[in-house]
Parts: C-alpha cells; structure tokens; sequence
C-alpha cells in the first residue's frame, strides 16, 4: 500500500470570458520520499492538458502507447483508463470540455480519441508548448502560475467557434440522466442523426451512443468513489439493466473488473476526485454542464 503520498489538490475557476471552455484549472502537489514514485489511474474523461514541474510522468494507454520524461502531456477525449506513475511534483491540469476543444484546436475530437501524447511533440497541441514553456517560475507561485494559463486562453478567444450552440445542446442533453438512447438525445437537441454524429465526431470524440454509455458509467463511479463504503450495486445508475451489464461497460472503460478496480490504490485521483466534488460540485468532469465545473 502506497501510504507515503500525500496529494493536496486545489480548484481555480477559469476568469469569466473564458469559463465555458473548460472543467477546470487545478494544481496537484504530490509527496513524496525522494525516489519514490506512485502509480495510479486517470478514468475517461474529456480532453486535457498537464504539466509538469519536478518528477515527470510516466503514462501508457490501453493500446500500448507509452509516453515519458515530458513537462507537458496532452489527452484527447478518452472512454479508457490510463496507467501512469510520477514522483514528488506539481501537476497543473486544464479541462477542456467540448466547447473549448472545438475552440482551441483544429483537429476533430474523434481523431485524437484515447489518445495520450507528448504535448512537444504532437502538432495538434503546438498552440499550447508556449505556455507549457513559461507556466513555471523558479519558485512555486500559485497566482502568478493560474495568471499564465488564464492570460494564455484570454489572448486566443477571438477565434471563431462554428456550431457552438449546437455543441451546448448536445451537451447539456449527455449530463441530463433521463437521456439514455441516441433518439432521445436527437430529439432533445433538434437535429438529424447525421448532424449528431457530425457534432460528436467534431468535439466530443465519440458517437452519440459510446457517449451515452460513458456518461451513464462514470455517474455510477463517481458515486462509488466518493463512497466507497457502498456497494457497486448501490452505486450503479438506474438506467443498467442489472448488474451485468454495469460490468461489462467497468471492463471496457476502466479496463478491469469492479472488483479488481476496488481493489487498486488510487492516492492521486481520489484526492483530486473529493477535491472537485467539493469544490467544483461534480466528482468528475465528464458529469460537468456546458457552462464549466468550476463557479468560483
């Protein structure tokens, strides 16, 4: 048991003007005994950007790319676990949620889906090596380092957003439990079929039936993670049709049974988790509204 980590996590709401672009800004201070590293897991997400300062990751997704010895690690929209370990560090993290990556990056979500990339080095994350190269200042500064990514999306948002009221109402359909089939959220939101998936594949990542699915997993993890004292049957949703069926999507989001994910360590992201369900009202970003996660 991993018993020597101590991960002390801190919320900021991104300034106003630029609010709806994103779940969150958050710092993660991880320590650690020197030479010691801790292993851990992020669960499916939306699109996101870490970096670094002190000891750098190690991360490998479920399809075999490895990623290491990188200051600036970006993700695409992910329906998969990724393994990682670090050592004693500062980690600033950037939400993306699917607004703010149709705003801030050209290529379509679904091209760079469960993907984990060195941000150096993948031309789809290049706007974003200049802030990666100036965030950190020779001594921890928590104001002026917030001041660097705000300034950084502040100077960039007068770019052109197109569908972007479309974007919302899909979103805002995913978060709604009472969505559960693809013709309820074409329905909801008011478009063809074809439009949907256009949507999706632009910002979301995923077809409107993967997304539907994920959505419903991560409502039943993030409760049992804020609770672990439950039951996964107490904490999955109501839209499973038995306890099968919540297994089946635990093997293919997280890679493992609910059991075996029980069973893991999980040091970072639990920290992070209580973190943001206090703060932010959300455990994980996935269930965050199209307005942001984070009110201040």
């Amino acid at each position: 048991m991993q018993t020597s980590c101590d991960v002390q996590v801190q919320f900021l709401s991104p300034p106003e003007q630029i609010r709806r672009y994103f779940t969150s800004f958050y710092l993660a201070e991880i320590t650690l005994p020197p030479g010691e590293t801790v292993i851990d897991h992020v669960q499916p997400e939306w699109a996101g950007l870490r970096f670094f300062s002190g000891s750098l990751p190690s991360a490998e997704t479920p399809a075999g790319a490895h990623i290491a010895g990188t200051r600036f690690m970006a993700t695409g929209p992910s329906s998969e676990a990724v393994r990682f370990s670090i050592g004693a560090a500062r980690v600033w993290g950037v939400g993306l949620l699917p607004l703010g990556w149709a705003k801030f990056l050209q290529a379509d979500a679904a091209r760079l889906a469960n993907v984990a990339v060195d941000g150096y080095a993948h031309p789809a994350f290049a706007g974003f090596r200049p802030l990666a190269d100036t965030l950190f200042g020779p001594e921890p500064d928590i104001a002026a380092e917030y001041a660097r990514i705000a300034a950084h999306f502040l100077a960039r948002i007068d770019k052109p957003l197109a569908d972007e009221q479309r974007i919302i109402a899909v979103h805002e359909a995913l978060i709604d439990p009472e969505i559960v089939s693809v013709a309820a959220l074409v329905e909801r939101v008011g478009v063809t079929p074809r439009t949907l998936e256009r949507v999706c594949a632009r910002a979301f990542g995923f077809a409107p039936k993967l997304l539907l699915r994920r959505q419903r997993f991560m409502r039943s993890l993030a409760q049992f993670m804020l609770d672990p004292t439950i039951r996964w049957s107490g904490a999955m949703d109501g839209s499973y049709y038995d306890q099968a069926q919540f297994v089946r999507d635990c093997k293919q989001f997280l890679g493992m049974t609910p059991s075996q994910y029980a069973a893991l360590d999980k040091p970072i992201l639990a920290a992070v988790m209580r973190a943001r369900a206090r703060i932010a009202g959300a455990a994980v970003q996935t269930l965050d509204g199209p307005e942001g996660g984070v009110a201040g």
